[in-house]
């Protein structure tokens, strides 16, 4: 099974371990360097004056570049888009490193912007090449996938904090080498992995791909809506909250950490159990717990706050993997162009969600607006039954 072609349909293979960690790895360290921006927030509100939803509006220029992935999963089904993959972690590494010396926010913004079609290319590209190296074991492949992730916005905070505290803002310059290092590994062990099937160059229809997605996408757009406040609520304003709340910004950026580490077990045993138990009851389990956790967040102080943050990541954190294995599971032969379109829809969702919540936390504080997250994702309960269902083994 060394040879299984990027895009073959997921039944037909077993989980090749070795290739999936590679890319897993690249995943992490990616990640790593996006995660620096929560984090560095509060210095940013601090040194440039800015308002929250000015801060706020920096994750969305990191993210905008997203709208494009429908259109890099399109190509990704149709040529050979690994370099996306192999590059990513070099070049988000730069930007997201520089960011430290750059002097004004538009500059600061542009940078953003670059690490945003970075990050993008990755994301339309890397997953599906994990779905297809997984097997039948889509559910643990795609939980695999996003412990990367987790393990990256777990460990990028902690960097980024020990830099700031031991050579000052300025010194995360320093920290670009380990993505042109991740590069390199990535291109000798992905070299001979192909990238696409030898069958798909043509005939490949976006209206097929809609068509196949359609049981879904209804459900999957209520969902992305009700999941798209609680979420960024927590990545990204949860320093900004630690440090309004007296924390000092090393403090809040480990406390980060600490909620992204527990997310790694999340996604982990969410995809995993998934394809034991079944999507939606896994899905219901997680938008159930996160919402009344946070409550309970919000609601305490000191170290309360510190023993619920582990809990918290395990919940919030577990949907992702399960929501990306429904997608890929609805196109088999198209799933670049499938995991694409989601993560179009998700960045828009979450887009205004940010803005949205940093208006809040502006005018009400984000006390409310993560109580106000809680309430929208309980909302989403009633749309699970919806989705399809996945047979359990």
């Amino acid at each position: 099974m060394e040879d299984l072609p990027f895009a073959k349909p997921l039944e037909n293979g077993e989980f090749q371990t070795g290739r999936v960690f590679t890319v897993i790895t690249g995943h992490a360290v990616h990640d790593t360097y996006t995660a620096f921006l929560p984090p560095l927030l509060p210095a940013f509100i601090a040194n440039l004056a800015l308002s929250r939803a000015e801060a706020g509006l920096l994750s969305v220029f990191i993210s905008a570049p997203s709208v494009l992935q429908p259109l890099m999963g399109y190509f990704a089904d149709r040529i050979s888009l690994k370099a996306l993959i192999v590059l990513g972690p070099t070049l988000t590494g730069m930007m997201m490193s520089i960011l430290g010396i750059t002097p004004s926010y538009w500059m600061m913004a542009l940078f953003l912007i670059i690490a945003g079609f970075s990050s993008a290319g990755f994301h339309a590209t890397a997953p599906v090449m994990v779905s297809s190296l997984s097997g039948r074991s889509l559910g643990r492949g795609m939980g695999f996938w996003m412990v990367g992730g987790e393990l990256g916005r777990a460990l990028g905070p902690i960097i980024v904090a020990m830099a700031i505290r031991f050579m000052e803002i300025q010194g995360i310059i320093w920290l670009i080498p380990g993505g042109l290092i991740t590069s390199i590994i990535l291109y000798i062990r992905l070299k001979d992995v192909p990238d696409r099937r030898p069958d798909t160059t043509e005939g490949i229809s976006w209206g097929a791909v809609l068509t196949s997605m359609r049981p879904i996408m209804i459900p999957l757009l209520g969902l992305l809506l009700t999941r798209a406040f609680l979420l960024p609520a927590l990545s990204t304003y949860l320093p900004i909250y630690l440090t309004d709340e007296g924390a000092e910004i090393w403090f809040a950026g480990i406390s980060l950490s600490l909620f992204e580490v527990a997310g790694i077990a999340g996604a982990f045993l969410g995809g995993t159990i998934s394809d034991r138990f079944g999507r939606r009851r896994i899905l219901a389990a997680s938008m159930l717990a996160a919402p009344i956790l946070t409550l309970l967040f919000v609601s305490t102080d000191g170290w309360i706050q510190i023993l619920l943050l582990p809990i918290l990541g395990l919940a919030a954190l577990s949907t992702a993997p399960v929501m990306m294995a429904i997608v890929l599971e609805s196109v088999p032969e198209n799933r670049a162009l499938a995991n694409g379109i989601y993560l179009a829809l998700s960045f828009l969702s979450r887009s205004g969600a940010v803005l949205v919540l940093g208006l809040l936390g502006d005018r009400y504080g984000l006390g409310l607006a993560f109580q106000v997250s809680s309430i929208i994702m309980l909302l989403g309960l009633p749309i699970i039954p919806f989705l399809p269902k996945k047979s359990v083994v």
